[in-house]
């Protein structure tokens, strides 16, 4: 019966684990957006679309969701024809070590 108890237990650590994988930025794109932002104290729509191969269409819709959860800012730069320059917030930067840290908890597990 301790065995069980023990699985139990294990199952309870490992679902709180999967609670700090943030949502909106577990999907591929997103999950991507932020680990090159993470890196990177801003860049532009344009680097950010070419490098990451998507469309306006999808990376825009893709940077709403993240803006809309308070993860990245969206500011104009430059004189002219200004760009777009995305940035993690420290929310963002919060949200995303905390999906780390649930990630390599899973991991270690599986191991």
């Amino acid at each position: 019966m301790a065995q069980k108890t023990d699985n139990v237990a294990a199952l309870a650590t490992e679902l709180r684990a999967f609670d700090k994988l943030e949502p909106v930025i577990h999907t591929k794109v997103r999950l991507a957006l932020v680990s090159v932002l993470a890196v990177n104290q801003s860049l532009t729509f344009t680097e950010l679309r070419d490098g990451l191969r998507l469309t306006d269409g999808n990376l825009a819709a893709h940077l709403r969701a993240l803006s809309e959860a308070g993860l990245i800012r969206l500011r104009k730069v430059g004189t002219g024809r200004p760009v777009t320059a995305i940035s993690l917030t420290n929310s963002g930067r919060t949200a995303f070590a905390k999906y780390l840290e649930g990630l390599e908890h899973i991991v270690k597990r599986h191991r």
